[in-house]
């Protein structure tokens, strides 16, 4: 494979940064709702069409629907705080995230009272996104929202993936697991859902409120037990009983359900190597599906990194010649041992520059596509080969700020933060790696 370096300076640090936001963007660029919703619009139907939906990216979806839809509309979808559009038909509710609050109680409760008024000649649409089961927060009966939020904070720490996590959700839930669908029927349902889940998998996008459901309440309580989460007692004895198990595959109830997925981590990670390409980089798509804790992870993406820079990657016969980017999406998790700030994408370059260790000529950009990495104000940060030595200057060393989970800390420290205020969509993790040579 010939050389090309037209964009990209082997000493230019500015450049490489600069690159590396590039790509960013690219990602960003495709999963926006407004493209992305305008080219999946139902059909009317000859009754009402009610919208509802949650997500980060739900409030931008609406927005987009009513814009496109020609026919009379109302409903409701909730939103994060701070994730919000105007719309002129459909209301936009604010509420917290990851940890539910009473504003999404209220929300959940509206949206399923609204599809419980539905007809057969009626249509619900469903506008789902990544952090939908926070902000559907309506407790099954006998729970309360403290005994979610317990919960919720708890599995959040504990270093659980995003599919365990949900699978206790739906069973905790009088919205999630298909109850929505359930409500809704016998009306028909169209859910349009911008994923931002390993595998894209509908039962696990906001905890697939329309769709079946093959997780169980054994698989629930489980997870519960493998993260040694035994309290609140309410939620304990909740899974424990499976009094009213959510509806699965076969189900008459969604016989008129449709589900279709309008943008993908596949899709943003597709026009992040379009953009490398455009700039004489040749991209690696490693997978968009890629889970796990943080810091493990991150060793991984090193060491392909370095075999990438000493001419040992393969692909055939030919090595990859540089320069040439590593991308790669998914969730990954952190267990949360120490009192730092941070999310999963600065754990992750933190661990990353660990484990680098100043090798020259590797780059790295990690950022939350919704532009919140964990809950601070930042999307992730950018990685330098001199960013080790740069901290060790200021005081700062890496593996401890790693041992404290800091991550934000150490990157602010350097300017190195990435910040974009939330970005209205929601396609998980993106990362790319950049090796110049």
């Amino acid at each position: 494979m010939a050389r090309r370096n037209r964009d990209v300076s082997t000493r230019d640090g500015v450049a490489a940064g600069a690159l590396l936001r590039r790509l960013f963007d690219a990602a960003l660029a495709a999963a926006d709702p407004a493209r992305a919703v305008a080219g999946h619009l139902p059909s009317p139907v000859s009754g009402r069409t009610v919208v509802v939906g949650a997500g980060k990216a739900s409030a931008a979806m609406a927005r987009a629907f009513e814009t496109h839809w020609p026919g009379s509309l109302a409903g409701l979808v909730v939103t994060r705080r701070g994730h919000t559009v105007p719309c002129q038909r459909i209301e936009i509710v604010e509420a917290s995230h990851p940890v539910p609050d009473a504003a999404g109680e209220g929300a959940a409760r509206r949206i399923l009272d609204l599809a419980d008024s539905l007809g057969r000649d009626d249509q619900l649409v469903c506008l789902i996104s990544g952090g939908g089961s926070a902000l559907l927060a309506l407790p099954a009966p006998g729970l309360t929202l403290a005994d979610k939020q317990s919960v919720t904070r708890a599995l959040l720490r504990s270093g659980a993936t995003i599919g365990e996590i949900n699978t206790v959700r739906k069973h905790l839930s009088a919205i999630k697991g298909g109850r929505l669908a359930a409500a809704a029927a016998p009306a028909t349902v169209v859910t349009l859902a911008i994923s931002d889940v390993p595998g894209d998998d509908p039962a696990v996008i906001a905890s697939g409120p329309t769709v079946p459901d093959p997780t169980s309440f054994a698989d629930a309580q489980a997870v519960l037990a493998k993260y040694r989460i035994q309290k609140p007692a309410a939620v304990i004895a909740h899974v424990a009983a499976a009094a009213a198990e959510t509806p699965k595959p076969g189900d008459p109830i969604f016989e008129r359900c449709r589900f279709e997925l309008i943008a993908s981590p596949q899709q943003a990670l597709a026009a992040a190597a379009d953009a490398a390409l455009a700039s004489g980089v040749t991209p690696i798509v490693l997978s968009d599906r890629i889970e796990g804790e943080a810091r493990d992870v991150a060793l991984v993406h090193a060491a392909i990194a370095q075999q990438l820079r000493a001419g040992e990657f393969r692909i055939g016969h030919d090595s990859v010649a540089l320069p040439a980017v590593l991308l790669s999406g998914g969730e990954t998790t952190v267990t949360v041992r120490g009192g730092g700030r941070g999310g999963r994408n600065t754990e992750f370059l933190l661990a990353l520059a660990a484990a680098l260790d100043g090798t020259p000529g590797i780059s790295a950009i990690a950022c939350d596509t919704d532009g919140i990495d964990g809950t601070e104000d930042n999307a992730g940060a950018i990685v330098y080969p001199d960013s080790v030595a740069r901290a060790a200057k200021a005081g700062i060393a890496v593996r401890e700020a790693l041992a404290r989970n800091d991550g934000y800390g150490f990157f602010a420290a350097l300017g190195d933060l990435v910040t974009t205020s939330p970005t209205l969509t929601n396609v998980n993790d993106f990362r790319a790696i950049l090796v110049t040579g």
